[in-house]
Order: structure tokens, then sequence, then C-alpha cells
């Protein structure tokens, strides 16, 4: 479930398939502001008409110092949380309300000094707070795309070790400062000149919603109205709050945890029996924060999962040790109980990912005919000003249309820079992975203009990114195409972040396009700030991972406190594609078929009975996860649930106005307090304490010792 972070994502723009956090959450903000808007609006004016009186600051004025100065503090603040929970669960919440209302609050702190010293040159505009957005996005974005909770660290010899198979030199890469910031910035801008040339036909003609970006125009707006000024003080009070009480949470919580199964994070709620099979409350903020943030049936569905695999299925396959797989085997061995755990959940994964691959391919290319039948449907191209059945346009249309199509960006750069970036690619990566070949390199970017748009033109119309499953056709093609005695294993993976990042940014860019649009941002300010938004991001990223890998020697292991659980499940995805089924335990890929198939039942489900009741059917991608990990950080997502199910009957309006705020400081509070963390164990600075928690008769066992010793 990895998202991006955009929308969402999001700081998700754009929503991945591995991400039902982000697939639904977005409409938490959106509400949110549109509503407040639709206050504005029912003074009897629209939004530009709001802020007609207001000059548009040129595209260059748009890009200013302290703009790129928020966005680095930002970019480094939300790259460390995004970092934690890819690293954790791969489970990666919308950070949109808190990334806008930061950059808000900081931007308007620096101007309000500087009005009352008399050195103000330039106000603070919705413009330039969209600079900062977008900015801040591309920079934490390559968190996630960078690959460091999935196919980037699956090539390490961490995640190798775990599997008896491809674990020999030419199939292992170990994580290096040098080649990974290397590898980031050849791949990483590839996608932002794909699409380049199409913006006019996505946002103009196409008239496509892209529904998160739509969102953040919603919120950036919002603040620089007289009442939506006011609204996000009290917000940006309120997460301050949050994000104080959760720090310093967190920091309580390091006192205890000495070595490993100490502290708060292992407290068996549940009884020892239950905590045996991973069911506990770890007294994570973070996600409770996330569970407030994501849609009630996503938390329950992550529930439902940990019951079905943990509370039913693996006590059960535990009990066929000795006849379904070796009764000696290490139960991290994938020829034993571990391999149930993630090949059932790659199946499920899988089997989502292809139903909404081919509900998104079907959607996006009956909207293209359509588009080309019948120019009156609701993605009516709105250019043909002469057909007399053309709907007339609003006052706001007119006015973002005109400065949308004022700076364009010119032909010459987008395809020049696609073909120069390609080439340096093409001739540098076989450098770093020399079982990549360049004719490896080569094919995926010549089919990748047509899948990002494929992507980008289905996330305009569903908020929903199919990245991550153009990632796995590589893993597999790729992989196979090189063959297991050739590294096929890295160079599956590594063409998996190659398409990856194409497909990904392609469409995170048109994200940032509609969000210009809707706020009159320059698409050639947008477009600049996302360049250097990844610049900061291919530095910044593989820093921050550089500190949690040299920081916790333990990481990629099933027990360690950072598992990066989809690096287990994008490697053994690549080892199937070069190996073959053969591996798997007995029964094993017969429990795969049915589990893939289960999940294409249960979306087709949810797609035929409409949304009112689907809404009340788990989503299987949200039940996967569980699966490997275990049930703890489902409990704390219920338990987000539950508050903010509770807090909604009680006062719904105070809720849906600052939940998003409190969540977002429990998330951010502690996801930095991992910061601190990560440089007291590189300095070698140990906990004081160890709590744990010990059965009677264990207890009774170390008494006896220590009097013993005494």
């Amino acid at each position: 479930m990895e998202n991006r972070q955009r929308g969402g994502g999001g700081i998700e723009n754009g929503h991945d398939e591995e991400s039902p956090v982000n697939r639904e959450a977005f409409e938490i903000e959106h509400n949110e502001h549109k509503n407040r808007e639709e206050e504005e609006e029912e003074l009897g004016l629209s939004i530009e008409q709001i802020f007609d009186g207001k000059r548009v600051p040129s595209w260059q004025e748009q890009l200013t110092f302290r703009a790129f100065v928020v966005s680095f503090v930002l970019g480094i603040m939300f790259s460390v949380i995004v970092m934690k929970f890819n690293l954790t669960t791969g489970i990666i919440p919308s950070l949109n309300v808190s990334a806008g209302l930061l950059g808000f609050f900081f931007v308007k702190t620096w101007t309000k000094f500087l009005e009352k010293s008399n050195l103000l040159k330039q106000p603070f505009t919705r413009q330039e707070n969209t600079v900062i957005q977008t900015c801040v996005v591309a920079a934490s974005d390559i968190a996630f795309s960078g690959g460091f909770g999935n196919y980037l660290f699956a090539m390490s010899d961490a995640v190798a070790k775990q599997a008896t198979e491809a674990n020999n030199p030419q199939n292992i890469k170990n994580p290096k400062l040098s080649w990974m910031i290397g590898f980031l910035f050849l791949v990483s801008f590839l996608g932002l000149f794909s699409l380049v040339p199409l913006r006019k036909i996505m946002i103009i003609d196409y008239k496509l919603i892209y529904p998160s970006g739509t969102a953040t125009a919603h919120l950036i707006n919002s603040f620089h109205t007289p009442l939506g000024a006011k609204m996000a003080k009290k917000q940006v009070k309120t997460l301050g709050k949050f994000f104080s009480f959760s720090f310093l949470w967190g920091f309580f919580q390091w006192f205890f945890t000495t070595s490993e199964g100490c502290g708060f994070q292992y407290f068996p709620v549940f009884g020892l029996k239950a905590y045996d099979n991973r069911f506990y409350f770890d007294f994570s903020a973070s996600y409770v924060g996330i569970g407030m943030i994501c849609p009630h049936i996503v938390n329950v569905s992550v529930l439902l999962g940990a019951i079905l695999s943990w509370g039913i299925m693996w006590p059960l396959i535990a009990t066929r040790k000795g006849h379904w797989y070796d009764a000696s085997l290490k139960s991290t061995s994938m020829h034993g109980l571990q391999g149930y755990r993630v090949f059932i959940a790659i199946a499920m994964i899988l089997g989502d990912g292809l139903y909404n691959f081919c509900l998104v391919l079907r959607r996006t290319l009956f909207a293209l005919v359509r588009q080309r039948r019948n120019k009156d449907t609701s993605i009516n191209p709105t250019n043909d000003r002469t057909s007399p059945t053309a709907e007339p346009l609003s006052y706001d249309d007119q006015r973002r249309t005109e400065l949308f199509l004022k700076d364009q960006i010119p032909l010459s750069i987008a395809i020049g820079g696609y073909v120069a970036t390609a080439a340096i690619s093409i001739i540098a990566l076989p450098h770093i992975f020399p079982q990549l070949k360049w004719y490896f390199i080569l094919v995926p970017y010549i089919f990748a203009p047509v899948l990002a748009f494929c992507n980008a033109y289905g996330t305009g119309l569903t908020d929903w990114s199919l990245a991550s499953t153009y990632g796995k056709l590589a893993i597999f093609t790729i992989g196979a195409w090189a063959g297991a005695s050739h590294g096929g294993v890295l160079a599956g993976l590594a063409a998996c972040g190659v398409m990856m990042s194409i497909v990904n940014t392609a469409s995170d860019l048109m994200q940032d396009f509609k969000t210009g649009y809707l706020t009159l941002a320059s698409p050639r300010s947008m477009f600049i700030s996302q360049v250097i938004g990844t610049a900061m991001g291919c530095v910044i990223s593989p820093c921050v991972f550089w500190l949690f890998y040299k920081a916790f020697d333990d990481i990629g292991l099933p027990t360690s406190e950072y598992p990066s659980p989809y690096a287990t499940v994008y490697r053994n995805m690549a080892i199937l594609g070069v190996d073959g089924f053969s591996s798997l335990p007995k029964h094993c890929l017969t429990l795969c078929y049915v589990f893939f198939a289960a999940a294409i039942l249960i979306n087709l489900v949810r797609t035929l009975v409409g949304k009112r009741v689907a809404r009340f059917i788990p989503l299987p991608m949200a039940m996967a996860i569980p699966f490997y990990l275990g049930s703890y950080f489902a409990i704390d997502m219920f338990l987000g649930t539950v508050i903010l199910f509770v807090w909604q009957r009680m006062n719904k309006a105070k809720a849906d106005k600052f939940a998003p705020a409190v969540a977002s400081g429990m998330i951010c509070g502690d996801g930095i307090w991992s910061l601190p963390a990560s440089m007291l164990a590189l300095a070698g600075v140990k906990p004081p304490i160890c709590m744990k928690f010990l059965s009677r008769g264990t207890n009774q066992q170390v008494d006896n010792f220590l009097e013993k010793l005494s």
C-alpha cells in the first residue's frame, strides 16, 4: 500500500493503487475547504471574483527565495516522515493539509515580521503558496518513488538473506549514498518532460478533474480569503499542540527501549498469547493519526485482514508444520510459514492491482472514445468556442484559461529534455547496474510516454495512479528477459525504479498543473518548482535513508522496528519473475490462486453494487497489508477511526475542520522524533531502561535466578 505521498501521494497528489489510505482520504480535506469556499461564495462572489482586485504576479515573481527556503525545510521534515512510514508498514498517509498549513504559516510569519520592520517588498500570494506546495510535494515524493521502502532496498543483502534463491553477488547491491543519489538524478526527471506538451489537452480541453490537485487548490485558495486565513491560524495552532504532544510522547517512550522487545510498543494489551500472534497496541501516535485521516472502511479493512491472517490462517497453517513445510525451518524462512505470509499478500496485491489497472484502463479508453464522439460530455473540450452547443465559460474559467495559456513551455524544451535525459540515462545506468543492459532501458523509455499518458489520464478521472503496477510489470518482463544467471532479479528491480519514476512523476506534474490552473499559478513556475523540488528530493531522501540505514543495524528484518515489508515483497516478486513458482512451500500456490481470485471478485462486487453499498465492503489491498506485518498497527488505526467517528457524532462541523490538523500533528510529531532517535543511535547513546512483559512462569524463573545471584 505504498502511496505515494500526494493527496496522495499526496503532500500526495496522485494516489498509488497500493495506498487505499490515499485512495479516498483526499475527500476529507477536499470537503472541508470546499465548504469554506462555499461560505465565501454565499456572499455572491465566485473564487476569482473574490481575488479580482489582486494582481497576479509574473511567473518569475512566483519563484521566490523564501519559497524555496521554506520548501527545503519542509521537504526534509516530510521526507523523514515518509521514510519512517516506508520502512515500517509502507502505509503513507495524505499530508496535504499539514504541508499546506505549515507552508502558509511559515511564509505568513516571515512576511508579517518583515512588514512590521518595513522591509517587506513582496506580499505572500496564493501563487507562491502553490509553488511551495508543489516543491515540497516533489521533494518528499522521492522518499516514496525512490524505492527506499521497496525496489531499491530490495536489492540489499539484508533483504536477500531472507530468501534462499537469487542471493548471489550478481543479484545484490547494498545501499551507498553515491550510487543512490546518482540513480535518482538519472531516472527522476524523465517523467517531467514526457507530458508537458499535453498539458492544455489534459487540463483545459478534456477538463480532467485530478481530485487531489483540485482539493489542494481549494485548500490554498481558502487560506488566502479573509475567512480562510482566520481558520488556518486556528488549525495551525491545533496542529502545533498535537505535534508537541506526539513528539514528547515519542521522546518519553524512548527511555524504556534499551534493547529489542522493550518499551511501550510491545505492550501485550490483549494478553501474551495474542501478543505472540502480533495482536497488541503499540502506543504509536503516528498510526492513530493515520486512522483519523483514513476513511473508516480502510481502517476496518486493515483490521479484518489482520484477524483473518494472524487470528485464523497463520495459526492454522502453523499446525501443519512438518507436513506442509519442514519443521526445522526458521520462522523467517521463505520455505516455511513466512513464505505463506509473503506470497499470499503478494497474490492479493497483484489481484487488486490487476483489477484496478483494467478498470482504469477501461474508463480511460471509454472516456477517450466518448471525447471524440460527443463534445458535450463532462470532459468536453472547451476550446471549440464556435460550436453552438459549447457551454459558455464562467468568469472563473475564462480567467484561469487565459492565464494558464499565457506562459507557454516551449515544445523544444519538452522533447529535447526527454531525449537528452533518456540518452544520458541509457549510457549511465549500466555503469551503476551492470546487469541492466542499455537495451533493457531503451525499451521502457520508448513506451514510457504512452504509459505515462494512460496513467495521467486515469489519475485525472479517478485519482488512482497505477505507477506501482507499471513498476511490477517491469520487474516481471525485464527480470525474465535478463534471466536468473545474468542478474535478472537486480535488473528487474532496477527497471521497476525506472518505470515507476517516469509514470509517477508525469501524473504528479499534471496534478500540479491542475492546482496551478485553479490558483492562477503559472505553468512555468509549476514546472520549475517541480524540477527544483525533485532535485532537492534526489539529495534529501538518500541522506535520510542513509541515516536510518546506519543508525539501525537490523533494518529490513521481520523482527526489526523498521522491517521494510515491501522490500521483501518486491524482491520475491522479482524472484518469481525469474525462477517461477517452484520454490513455494506446499499448497502455497493454491492459496495464492484463491486469494488472487478473491481480490478480483471483491473489487468486482464493489464496482457493481455502487458507492453507497461499496463503502461497507472491505478493500482487498488494505486487507493484504497486515498479512505480512502483523496486527499491531491495525489496532492503532482502528482506534484512530473510532476517535474520529465519536468526534463526528458529537460535533461533525468541528471534527471536519480540525480532525485533519489533529491527525497531521500526531503524524508529524512522532515522525520527526525518529530523526533525533536515529542520531542518538548513531552516537551510541542507549536508553537507560528496559520495560518488558513476562508471563507468570517466566517471571518466577527470572526471580529465582536473581535470588541465586544475590
